[in-house]
């Protein structure tokens, strides 16, 4: 297992001698080696100045320390057109991320801000040759501040406070491999879970105190390292599942991501399962072979979390299919009560099936994802806001 990262979240103004000394005070402690430190924010169009250079701040929190920044979000509540600013701010560096809310926690989910986005999405797609910009750009849909993963973070505004997100679907594929029985593997990720958290916590509580920034908790997402030793795919697989796509793979990511449930730790964020298709080496064969598909990426976030993720798609790919997309994970966050995320890349100048090969050492060779049907019309294209109650469950 690895940290993936410890997040701070702070306002834009927090002094850049005590981040420094924060992110240098977070760097050895751990048992587990920690990736990335990185820096939230909150939403952008409260605190953007027309005269802020984005590379010029950029530089600056990296001075003091910060990995990768996250800008935090255009909300339903910001007018529209701070949108039209985020190619700009992520073509002026590679350490800035930006996202979009296409749907609420109040319920609301908005048609138009679907098409924006996936208008922003193509636009994206062409900052970069190899469409790899959409790595920094996401769609958020019923998702709060305060998750430490990328690029969903943000700060809710206020006192800063940090929380720690891990790398963990090698615990979970060990629990399983070990396991004889179902109720045995759940247990035994309940427990390797436990175990991580007690290594970590009193060390981030420690660092707390001394730095009077509260610790406000981890976000036990079983995030995968594209090697199959480290597959979140391949633990579901090895419940019994032949191929992750194929019937079960539903029932193999609600049965983890209940274990991940009974676990006893500070949960922050997600605290699910991670689902990456480029991030996860058994994820990127199975839609490679086009036993994965996008569709059944979505349902699977039914039971688990996160939604789609670094999901290949056809540089041609139309934003009548990316809004549609959307409008499924805004409609199954809606309705669900859970957050959910789409971060959708296309890839110039690839078609649906071509090899997706990127020089990035946490990405997996892949293939080109299709997108079923030719995208939204009618009432669907209209362009309004709308609020959807939750599903009640049964008493």
């Amino acid at each position: 297992m690895d940290i993936r990262s410890v997040t701070l979240f702070c306002e834009p103004d927090f002094s850049s001698v005590q981040m420094a000394d924060f992110f240098t005070a977070v760097r050895t402690p751990f048992p587990y080696p920690l990736q990335t430190t990185r820096l939230a924010l909150p939403p952008f169009p409260d605190w953007w100045a027309d005269d802020n250079d984005p590379k010029q701040l950029a530089e600056q929190w990296q001075a003091a320390g910060a990995s990768y920044i996250s800008l935090g979000p255009v909300l339903l509540r910001h007018d529209a057109r701070w949108i039209d600013q985020i190619p700009a701010l992520l073509a002026a560096t590679d350490v800035l991320f930006a996202t979009v809310e296409i749907a609420d926690q109040q319920g609301q989910i908005d048609t138009a801000r679907c098409q924006q986005t996936a208008a922003l999405i193509k636009t994206v797609s062409q900052i970069l040759p190899n469409g790899f910009g959409n790595l920094y750009l996401t769609a958020l849909a019923n998702c709060p501040p305060g998750s430490p993963f990328f690029p969903v973070a943000y700060h809710q505004g206020g006192p800063a406070h940090f929380a720690i997100a891990v790398e963990s679907a090698d615990i979970a594929l060990q629990a399983i491999q070990a396991a004889n029985t179902l109720a045995e593997a759940r247990q035994n990720l309940v427990e390797g879970i436990e175990t991580a958290v007690s290594n970590i916590l009193p060390i981030a509580q420690q660092i707390a105190v001394e730095h009077n920034i509260p610790f406000s908790g981890i976000d036990f997402s079983l995030a995968p390292f594209p090697t199959d030793d480290k597959s979140l795919g391949g633990a579901l697989e090895a419940l019994g599942v032949p191929q992750l796509g194929g019937a079960g793979s539903l029932f193999a990511a609600g049965f983890v991501t209940e274990a991940i449930a009974r676990a006893s730790f500070p949960s922050c964020g997600f605290s699910g399962l991670m689902l990456p298709v480029l991030e996860d080496s058994v994820l990127a064969r199975r839609a490679a072979e086009g036993v994965l598909t996008v569709q059944d990426l979505l349902s699977y976030s039914a039971v688990c979390g996160v939604g789609l993720d670094t999901i290949p798609l056809p540089g041609d790919v139309s934003e009548a299919a990316l809004t549609a997309v959307l409008l499924d994970v805004a409609m199954l966050a809606s309705r669900l009560n859970k957050p959910l995320t789409a971060r959708l890349m296309p890839l110039p100048g690839l078609a649906a099936g071509d090899p997706v090969t990127f020089d990035f050492p946490y990405f997996a060779d892949s293939r080109v994802m299709d997108v079923s049907g030719s995208g939204v019309m009618g009432l669907l294209a209209q362009e309004t806001r709308f609020s959807v109650n939750p599903v009640k469950s049964d008493k």
